[in-house]
């Protein structure tokens, strides 16, 4: 299992509007990726910081998405975003939650 880990700035006072984009919106067009697991995201006590991260079945599924799907979402939350969204990808350690032993190898 692979994760896309995206880091984001939020313009002030749009916690409210990224939240209802992102489930009204983004959380479909993910559901319809290849590959696509999960979607957790996190917000700073500012209301300004967000991270998401997208889990994924398997590396080139999480691949991807990063390029046509990915500018899309991009697209649809550029309203409340302040500058470029900020991407990393991992491989899953281990997880409790989509019954992953620690350091699997897919």
């Amino acid at each position: 299992m692979y994760a896309r880990m995206v880091k984001m700035n939020l313009k002030p006072n749009c916690i409210t509007e990224f939240k209802e984009t992102l489930e009204k919106q983004v959380i479909p067009m993910l559901r319809k990726e290849k590959g696509f697991q999960d979607e957790i995201t996190f917000s700073g006590p500012s209301g300004t910081e967000v991270i998401a991260v997208s889990l994924w079945d398997r590396k080139e599924s999480a691949e991807s998405y990063s390029g046509h799907p990915y500018s899309e979402v991009v697209k649809t939350l550029s309203s409340v975003l302040e500058g470029s969204p900020q991407v990393k990808t991992y491989e899953v350690g281990n997880s409790t939650f989509h019954k992953i032993p620690a350091f699997a190898t897919v």
